[in-house]
C-alpha cells in the first residue's frame, strides 16, 4: 500500500510547518502586548532617567553654542603660552556675548564655566552689561554725522530685501511679520553688517514679535558698521541711502574718527579678560562633549596639559565616596547583628505572639522618615534623652557628655535604626521556612545546642542574610535626608552632595557624574557579591 508524498498539512490544508510557526508568532505577540505596559512604564520610569543622567555627565555644548565664532578663533591659540590671544578672539567674543546677552544666555555659561573656574560667572554677567559701551563710542559718532543711523527705517532700506521692506511696511499688528531677507550684494559689501543685522532683525521679529521698522538696530550692528567701512572703500556706491552710507565712509577714513579695541574694551569691563587663564578655560571647554564632570567627580581637572590632580584643598568627593561606603557597610553589619536575633525569635515564637511582634517591627514604616530623623537629633545631643540617662546612671560625668550627633556615629545609629526593618524582613522570610525539625535532628544525633545551630541552622539562614545585606546597604547608599539631619560635616554622604548640585548650585552635569559613578561602584559590588556568594544564593523565602 503506497503513500501520497509531500508536506504534512494541518486540518486547514497549510503546511503544519508553517501553521505552527504562525501560532508560536501570535503567541509571541499576544505574551508582548501582555508585558508592554510594564515595560513601558520600566523604561519612562527607570531607563529613561538613567539615560538622560549618563548624556548630562558629558555633554557641553552651552559653550559651542553660546560662543561659536570665539571657540573657532581660539583653536589656533596655544593654551600653554602665557600670552594672550590675538585681537581677533576678543573680535569674536565681543559678538557671540552681546547676541548671548540679548538672548539671556550669558548668564547660564557663566555659571558653566564657573564650575572650572572661579569668578566666570560674575565676569560674564559684568560682560553682557559692559559691551554695549564699545558699541555706543561708534553708534554716537554715526548719529553725531547724521541722525538716520539712530534711526530703524534706514538701516532696513540699506539692508533688507525690497521685497520683504514692502512687506515690513504693509504688516499691521496681530499678523505674522514676514521672514527677514538680506538685499542682494550687501553681504559682499558690508559682510559683518549685514551678518549683524541679520541676526538682529531674526531676533526682533521671531523672539521680541516686534518689527525692525519700529526699532533701533543693536549698538553691535553700529560696531561691525566700522569695522566693514574701515576695510572697504564705498566711494562708488550709488544702492539705498548711497549719500549717507557715502558720508559715514568717509568720516571712518578720517584721522579724528574715534576707535576702540576690542582687547581695551575687554579689559575696561573686566581686567580679569587679560588672564589667559580665563581663555584656557574657555578653549579646554569648548567641544560639545567633556569628560570634565567625570574628572571633577574624581579631584582632577582638565589643563593645558592633560589631566591632573587639583588642589590637595579641592579634594572633597574622593573623601565623600570612601566615607559612603565604609558607613553603608557599617550600617549594613549594624543591621545583621541586630536583625538576626530579632528574625530567629519571630520565627521560632508561636504564630500569635509572632504577629503580635511583627507588628512592632512593622510599625516605623508608618511613621514618617522625617520625623523619626528628628526624634534620632532630640535624643542623641548632649543635652538629649540619651545623655540625660547615661548620667542619671552614674555611667557619663555630666561634664563630659557623649557627642553622638553631627558625626558619623549619629549617622550610624538613625540609619540603623531606619534600615533595620529592610534586614529583619528578608532573614524572617527565610527563617520562618527552616524545618525546626532539622535542629531537633541534630541534637538527637549528639549536637550541642551551639553546634546545631552553626552547623545546620546557620547556613539555611545565610540566604536572607544575603538578601537583606543587598537591601540595606544599595538603600543606605543613597540616602540623604538622614544624613543631612543628624550628620552633620563628617556624617554626610556623596548623596548629599548629588542633592546640593541638583537643587542648589544647579550643576547637573557634575551631580550625574557623581551619580553615574555611584552606579557604577553598586554594580561593581552586585557582581561581585554574585562572583563570591552567587546571587542564585539570595532568597526571600520558599
Amino acid at each position: 500500500m503506497s503513500t501520497a508524498s509531500g508536506p504534512v498539512l494541518a486540518a486547514d490544508g497549510t503546511p503544519l510547518k508553517r501553521s505552527l510557526a504562525r501560532a508560536l508568532r501570535v503567541q509571541k505577540i499576544r505574551a508582548l502586548l501582555l508585558i508592554a505596559p510594564l515595560l513601558l512604564f520600566v523604561l519612562v520610569s527607570f531607563v529613561a532617567p538613567i539615560a538622560d543622567m549618563l548624556f548630562r555627565s558629558v555633554e557641553n555644548q552651552i559653550v559651542a553654542e553660546t560662543l561659536p565664532r570665539t571657540t573657532k578663533a581660539l583653536r589656533s591659540w596655544d593654551p600653554e603660552a602665557q600670552e594672550l590671544p590675538d585681537e581677533a578672539v576678543f573680535e569674536a567674543a565681543y559678538y557671540d556675548i552681546f547676541i548671548a546677552a540679548e538672548r539671556k544666555q550669558h548668564t547660564r555659561l557663566g555659571s558653566r564655566l564657573n564650575y572650572e573656574q572661579t569668578g566666570m560667572s560674575s565676569l560674564f554677567r559684568k560682560s553682557g552689561r559692559g559691551l554695549d559701551d564699545i558699541g555706543e563710542v561708534y553708534q554716537d559718532q554715526f548719529k553725531d554725522l547724521d541722525r538716520n543711523w539712530d534711526e530703524p527705517e534706514p538701516w532696513v532700506e540699506l539692508m533688507g530685501a525690497p521685497s520683504w521692506v514692502a512687506a515690513l511696511q504693509d504688516w499691521e499688528k496681530g499678523q505674522p511679520l514676514p521672514p527677514f531677507a538680506l538685499r542682494d550684494g550687501v553681504a559682499d559689501l558690508l559682510p559683518l553688517t549685514a551678518r549683524e543685522y541679520a541676526l538682529f532683525a531674526r531676533f526682533t521679529q521671531q523672539e521680541d514679535g516686534k518689527s525692525p521698522l519700529k526699532e533701533e538696530p543693536w549698538t553691535a550692528v553700529h560696531t561691525a558698521l566700522y569695522t566693514d567701512l574701515a576695510a572697504a572703500d564705498l566711494s562708488g556706491y550709488d544702492g539705498p541711502r548711497a549719500e549717507m552710507l557715502r558720508a559715514a565712509d568717509a568720516a571712518v577714513d578720517a584721522p579724528g574718527f574715534e576707535t576702540v579695541r576690542f582687547r581695551d574694551g575687554f579689559a575696561e569691563i573686566d581686567e580679569d579678560w587679560l588672564s589667559p587663564d580665563v581663555w584656557r578655560t574657555i578653549q579646554i571647554y569648548s567641544p560639545a562633549y567633556t569628560s570634565g564632570y567625570f574628572l571633577n567627580a574624581v579631584d582632577m581637572q582638565k589643563t593645558p596639559e592633560g589631566v591632573g590632580l587639583r588642589d590637595e584643598r579641592e579634594r572633597i568627593y574622593g573623601l565623600l565616596f570612601k566615607r559612603t561606603m565604609f558607613m553603608s557597610l557599617m550600617i549594613t553589619f549594624s543591621c545583621i547583628l541586630l536583625a538576626y536575633p530579632v528574625a530567629y525569635l519571630l520565627a521560632n515564637l508561636p504564630m500569635r505572639s509572632a504577629n503580635l511582634l511583627m507588628i512592632l517591627v512593622l510599625l516605623p514604616f508608618w511613621t514618617s522618615l522625617l520625623v523619626r530623623t528628628s526624634a534620632w537629633k532630640v535624643m542623641l545631643q548632649q543635652q538629649g534623652v540619651i545623655n540625660d540617662t547615661l548620667v542619671w546612671l552614674g555611667l557619663v560625668d555630666d561634664a563630659a557628655r557623649l557627642v553622638m550627633i553631627n558625626n558619623q556615629l549619629g549617622t550610624i545609629i538613625a540609619m540603623t535604626h531606619i534600615l533595620l526593618p529592610f534586614m529583619i524582613l528578608p532573614m524572617y522570610s527565610v527563617m520562618s521556612t527552616i524545618p525546626p525539625s532539622y535542629v531537633r535532628a541534630a541534637k538527637s544525633l549528639g549536637a550541642s545546642n551551639w553546634t546545631a545551630f552553626w552547623r545546620v541552622y546557620f547556613p539555611q539562614s545565610v540566604p536572607g542574610i544575603g538578601a537583606g545585606s543587598i537591601l540595606v546597604f544599595i538603600l543606605a547608599i543613597g540616602y540623604y535626608i538622614t544624613p543631612e539631619i543628624v550628620g552633620g560635616t563628617t556624617g554626610t554622604f556623596i548623596s548629599n552632595r548629588i542633592a546640593y548640585h541638583i537643587s542648589s548650585s544647579l550643576n547637573w552635569g557634575l551631580a550625574a557624574a557623581l551619580g553615574t559613578i555611584l552606579l557604577g561602584v553598586v554594580l561593581v559590588l552586585y557582581w561581585a557579591y554574585d562572583r563570591i556568594v552567587g546571587i542564585d544564593n539570595v532568597k526571600l523565602g520558599g
